[in-house]
């Protein structure tokens, strides 16, 4: 039943009757539609959506369904047969114990418990995962010492985990939720005592396991053997989360003095998980073959399904108590890598470490940490270096500006080090939020790349300005020197990298359709990594230059041309990968283009589209940044036209120019020693791709109309090259 309200008369403006009360009658004049609606309804085809001016898709995916259990999350529990009891009434009728628990079901409990914060990391609610736990509702009232100590260790577990994520802020709301739906995380006790409590139950523990251990030449009854076995099990537990906890809160003290520490505790906490992992069994399982919600005592999956906000609830399925170890299994081993970030010495470095441990897609903890540990609450890089400092020795490294070089005479001026402090001030916020882009989970990072390259496009050109005042500062003092584009080669070596991240990440989420391949392919080879392997040989020059210049001016140059030539090999090696990269790209662009000529990729007809749409689209971020200049669709279509360079250009020819590309891609890449896994990935495609090329050259397949197949398998960007 729906109806229409129809306005007042203007006889009656106040819509009141004669005793002054509101007349509903005389405002409303409700109409029976449904059957009009359904008439109406019945005009629109399957996949149809009627749009009207007040009503758009923004409002029906908005629009919540009262008392639809897909739609309103406390409908949930109006349709179950059981009662749904709270810690308090599940006491009272018997359903939980509080006191003499049995070995099993503290093994249970603390499995499911784990799972359940698995489940909250992966981006659940609190609400729907880990206090479901009964337990934790009211731990104070537990008298079972293990059972006690383990649910508020697990409270401030989870509060110590909240605080670390929320803190690092790289995380988005499918990532991680953070409400705590106003349950206390035991405040009041400390993460010292809160260790001390579950260390006070593994000695009870372990001097049992020590009483039941059998001694040189004497038999165990199976009766003593099982309980030495169990005890061991539920002692491994209390042992790991007790341990767990520690190495996390390790790695929030000050400076990374807690890493050492916290290395230790990783491999402590890695050593247990076979013994954990072996011992599943041995916990209680629970009753129901419902594998969405764990239902052993004191379990209760619907228990807070009225405090979730009235939208739609997201349908939470409690990681198996196997998945939940292999997820902890993983996030040790990230934060073993994490352990090793204070090794880094420059910013340079530190960015290629952060985004190579990105593509694992790491969970939001360890991403947090990682964050974390390089900046931490203070901001200062490592807790000690301030991040000015650490980015000036990073410029030093790539291009050794004169203004930054001691043997310069600029490095004294007090007017050259106002304009430098000054520029370095607007330099840290878009230096640290690159760093943060590399922490978020991999979806979201290209709408961050994007959006960075409006800030680096406004640095940049006060880097510029910077430059052009300190060059001409620096003439007059030293006429044999230059500083133009130092500042502002740095700063676009960083926008070139984000441009080509933002691209890259195209890939990796399969954005681009194939016929789509041909302008991201040539935007990458002609413009992006062209513009990046200049930059790099100016850096490289440049440093070679001021170097060769400092060392002329004072004795000891046998040292200084040691330490020149270990930056110029660091250079040398981001060269190679570019230009690596740049054949890479070149010769997918040219067998795209072969295929193309060959009839083997046809261009889809669109009705409401058009290719300079989707090009303008897919390079729209690229209009913010001025160098590099963006390249509009009409003047990609005159720069790529192949009659414009090649007159009598074949499929055979640009098969036989794709060859050479990868062949001398495969060559740069094999330069390297000791060659990375992506490194050696890349070789592995590179080589597929030359024999594919070769084969097509000689006229295989030449009357096939069948489209080749592009298989990210090997390596998420670069892709192998199939003839079907």
């Amino acid at each position: 039943m729906e109806g229409t309200m129809q306005t007042q008369p203007p006889s009656d403006p106040g819509g009141q009757g004669s005793d002054g009360r509101v007349d509903s009658k005389s405002r409303y004049d409700w109409k029976d539609i449904t059957e009009e609606f359904m008439s109406s309804a019945s005009a629109l085809q399957m996949g149809e959506l009627l749009h009207d001016t007040n009503f758009g898709l923004f409002e029906a995916m908005s629009a919540i369904e009262m008392m639809d259990p897909k739609m309103d999350a406390g409908m949930m529990c109006n349709q179950i047969q059981r009662k749904v009891l709270t810690f308090d009434s599940a006491l009272e009728s018997g359903a939980i114990k509080i006191k003499d628990l049995s070995i099993p079901e503290l093994i249970g409990i603390m499995d499911t418990s784990l799972a359940c914060l698995v489940t909250w990391l992966e981006g659940h609610s609190l609400a729907q995962t880990v206090f479901t736990n009964l337990f934790l509702h009211n731990p104070y009232m537990i008298d079972d010492k293990c059972l006690k100590a383990f649910s508020i260790l697990m409270l401030k577990l989870v509060d110590h985990i909240r605080d670390r994520v929320n803190r690092a802020g790289v995380f988005e709301e499918e990532d991680f939720q953070s409400l705590t739906y106003g349950f206390k995380m035991a405040a009041d006790v400390t993460d010292a005592r809160a260790t001390g409590m579950m260390k006070e139950v593994e000695d009870d523990l372990n001097r049992i396991i020590k009483m039941t251990r059998s001694k040189v030449g004497e038999e165990r009854d199976a009766q003593t053997e099982q309980e030495h076995e169990i005890t061991n099990a539920l002692f491994s537990r209390v042992k790991f989360f007790r341990l767990f906890l520690t190495a996390l809160l390790s790695f929030s003290k000050e400076k990374c003095e807690g890493i050492p520490q916290a290395q230790k505790l990783i491999c402590q906490l890695l050593e247990l998980l076979p013994i954990i992992r072996d011992t599943i069994c041995m916990g209680i399982q629970p009753d129901n073959k419902e594998v969405d919600y764990p239902t052993i005592m004191g379990f209760e999956p619907l228990v807070n399904q009225r405090l979730l906000p009235p939208t739609f609830p997201r349908y939470t399925v409690i990681r198996s108590r196997e998945e939940a170890l292999g997820h902890i299994e993983g996030l040790l081993y990230r934060l073993q890598i994490v352990t090793t970030v204070p090794e880094l010495t420059t910013f340079h470095i530190i960015m290629e470490a952060f985004q190579e441990f990105s593509k694992s897609s790491p969970c939001v903890l360890s991403r947090s940490i990682l964050q974390l540990t390089l900046l931490p609450v203070n901001k200062r890089v490592f807790g000690v270096h301030t991040m000015v400092d650490f980015l000036k020795d990073t410029i030093r490294n790539f291009i050794a500006p004169p203004v930054l070089s001691q043997k310069s005479a600029l490095y004294n001026n007090s007017q050259a080090k106002q304009y430098v402090d000054a520029w370095f001030v607007q330099v840290v916020r878009p230096f640290t939020a690159l760093v943060q882009i590399t922490g978020h989970n991999r979806a979201r990072q290209r709408d961050k790349w994007a959006h960075i390259l409006e800030d680096l496009s406004a640095l940049q050109e006060e880097a510029d300005k910077v430059d052009a005042c300190l060059h001409q500062m620096l003439t007059k003092m030293e006429p044999n020197r230059q500083h133009i584009a130092c500042l502002g080669n740095w700063v676009l070596y960083h926008t070139l990298q984000a441009m080509i991240s933002y691209l890259l990440a195209g890939f990796e989420l399969e954005l681009y359709a194939t016929y789509e391949y041909h302008y991201v392919y040539w935007y990458l080879y002609e413009m992006l990594y062209s513009w990046l392997i200049n930059t790099l040989h100016r850096a490289d020059n440049f440093l070679l230059e001021n170097e060769t210049m400092a060392d002329s001016q004072q004795k000891g140059r046998s040292n200084k041309k040691n330490k020149k030539k270990k930056r110029i090999k660091t250079l040398n090696k981001e060269i190679t990968l570019a230009q690596a990269g740049q054949q890479m790209f070149g010769g997918y662009y040219k067998a795209v283009m072969g295929f193309r000529l060959d009839g083997k990729m046809q261009m889809p007809e669109f009705q409401f589209d058009c290719e300079e749409v989707r090009y303008s689209h897919r390079f729209q971020p690229f209009t913010n940044v001025s160098t590099p200049p963006y390249i509009p669709y009409v003047q990609y279509k005159e720069m790529s036209d192949l009659n414009r360079y090649e007159p009598d250009a074949t499929a055979v020819s640009l098969y036989g120019a794709a060859c050479k590309c990868f062949h001398q891609a495969k060559s740069l890449l094999e330069s390297f020693h000791n060659p990375s896994e992506e490194v050696q990935a890349m070789i592995k495609v590179a080589k597929v791709n030359f024999v594919v090329m070769k084969i097509l050259m000689g006229g295989h397949k030449k009357d096939s109309q069948e489209p080749p197949v592009f298989d990210f398998t090997s390596h998420p960007v670069y892709p192998t090259i199939k003839m079907v």
